[in-house]
């Protein structure tokens, strides 16, 4: 195993007490997540609506995801906790070729990368913007395969609208147009399941 892609401890310490505190907070409703294989490397990608997105997902899984996460996270004190809780920056101005070898040489070491697709949460409430294509990049590239999500309702305390739903995971072949677009219909079609079932 590369040294360089191994579990935060940090992340194993905070972990526990933030998803006992967000569980009891947003009472979220968790769906599939048997669908998130238990070792090997695996992406998990679906729509963005919130910051707290990731501790959604945190809270999901007992495995270690490391996100792609915009570089302006990355800044003074934050960027000690978010450099330690794994965490791949990207600029997203610019080409990253550093934050994709990063991810990649975690998938290469059986890890799980988390990514919103969209790259932003600055959109109209319940709309599923376009796709960048660096999920299912990654995934061609290092032969992984994508778990699709969908995230519906708000954080609100004690709301319970929150929910979050993991499909069967989904193999990626070289015509990447073709399957990100494929990815982006497969999660809006969830998004929508998930609002006819309240």
């Amino acid at each position: 195993m590369n040294s360089n892609c191994h579990e935060s401890r940090f992340y194993k310490l905070v972990r526990p007490v933030v998803k006992t505190l967000f569980l009891a907070l947003y009472t979220p409703k968790i769906e599939g997540k048997e669908n998130i294989p238990t070792s090997g490397r695996i992406i998990l990608a679906g729509n963005h609506t919130n910051n707290f997105d990731c501790i959604l997902l945190m809270s999901s899984t007992k495995r270690s995801i490391h996100f792609l996460a915009k570089i302006e996270l990355f800044k003074g004190f934050k960027k000690i906790i978010f450099s330690n809780l794994g965490l791949i920056p990207v600029d997203r101005s610019k080409h990253n070729p550093e934050a994709i070898k990063k991810a990649e040489e975690y998938l290469q070491n059986e890890k799980v990368i988390g990514i919103f697709p969209e790259g932003t949460t600055k959109k109209e409430k319940d709309e599923l913007l376009e796709f960048k294509i660096g999920a299912v990049k990654l995934a061609n590239d290092t032969n992984s395969k994508i778990v699709p999500f969908a995230i519906t309702g708000t954080y609100k305390l004690f709301s319970r609208d929150l929910k979050i739903k993991f499909e069967k995971s989904i193999s990626i072949d070289s015509n990447l147009n073709k399957e990100n677009e494929k990815l982006r219909q497969k999660v809006l079609q969830m998004v929508g399941d998930n609002k006819c079932q309240y």
